[in-house]
């Protein structure tokens, strides 16, 4: 049976090499050496077995997740990620299951040079705590609060497929999806892409202004942005991009899932007008497609409308944990 001090030091210690940390597993503490000049972003993110992810979900992909749910929140701040810590409950410690949530983990973790640093593991219901660490250089963080009316609304990548997922996985679908559709459509659900670059690339060239990670459905992350501004909106539900599996889907769903489907990790942007070219230059660097779909305005509230300028009601709403 391993100890927590045997299961640390054989899935999750690994040779120190990260620039920014002084020390790292071991310890009481990380230390960490700031870049001069730099301010710290931080951000945390637990899943919870049987609410975030089903139970016996693949440990490889939930390693993925874990980590690239806690990124996308440094994307939408246009922080540079540099390291992170991890704490673990896990009912047992099963080797297979530890090889392969720490390999997903450290696949994603080498791609954004980041180290893990520190953390806790203990035994009870799988529950797994992330805490990331960014720097950003004082003045260019992208603010929930700082949409101006005249501000064009822009989408990273594409909507929806992670829902079309999970409606698949519970049935709720009139006609199904195939095997191949559903396995496609399963990657966005349990591998979700953090748009580090294109946060990072937005911020340092100051062409945005505010921005969210959509986690919860566009309609309400959004939200989050016109209360935090004091403004209002009018998203054009048709311009969004549907992903490739829900872009075969009638246009009920699609308009339902790429407005307020939730867990797509991309980043929802608000830019002036005249930073179109450079948001498109942007998204073009960092290989990720960008699209336009509303407009912030200084009326209140949300305005939903269709391709040609229709208001539509839709009665939707994003994810609440402790409504839905």
């Amino acid at each position: 049976m391993l100890s927590e001090f045997d299961l640390i030091q054989e899935y999750f210690q690994r040779p120190h090499h990260a620039s920014r940390a002084i020390l790292g597993i071991g310890d009481d503490c990380a230390l960490l050496s700031p870049t001069p000049g730099m301010q710290t972003a931080i951000s945390s993110d637990m899943l919870v077995e049987g609410r975030h992810f089903f139970a016996g979900e693949d440990a490889l992909r939930l390693g993925h997740k874990s980590l690239a749910v806690n990124l996308s929140d440094l994307a939408a701040m246009g922080a540079r990620p540099v390291g992170f810590t991890l704490a673990l409950a896990l009912p047992s410690a099963e080797r297979d299951w530890l090889a392969g949530f720490s390999q997903g983990l450290f696949a994603l973790a080498d791609a954004h040079n980041i180290e893990l640093i520190g953390g806790d593991t203990t035994k009870g219901p799988l529950t797994i705590c992330i805490t990331v660490f960014g720097e950003l250089a004082p003045g260019r963080a992208l603010r929930r609060g700082a949409a101006l009316p005249g501000d064009d609304i822009w989408i990273s990548g594409t909507l929806g497929d992670a829902r079309l997922a999970l409606a698949a996985y519970r049935g709720e679908l009139a006609v199904p999806l195939t095997e191949t559709e559903h396995a496609l459509a399963a990657v966005r659900m349990h591998t979700p892409i953090p748009r580090v670059a294109l946060g990072v690339a937005l911020a340092e060239a100051g062409i945005a202004h505010a921005a969210i990670d959509i986690s919860d459905g566009l309609v309400g992350d959004l939200g989050h942005i016109l209360k935090r501004s004091g403004v209002g909106a009018t998203l054009d539900v048709d311009a969004l991009p549907p992903g490739p599996v829900l872009a075969t889907r009638d246009l009920a769903l699609r308009r339902a899932y790429c407005a307020a489907g939730g867990d797509d990790y991309e980043l929802c942007f608000t830019a002036p007008a005249g930073a179109r070219a450079a948001i498109l230059a942007a998204g073009g660097s960092t290989v990720t497609p960008v699209t336009r779909v509303g407009t912030i305005e200084s009326r209140p509230g949300l305005r939903l409308v269709d391709a040609h300028g229709a208001a539509l009601d839709l009665g939707l709403a994003s994810f609440d944990h402790f409504k839905s």
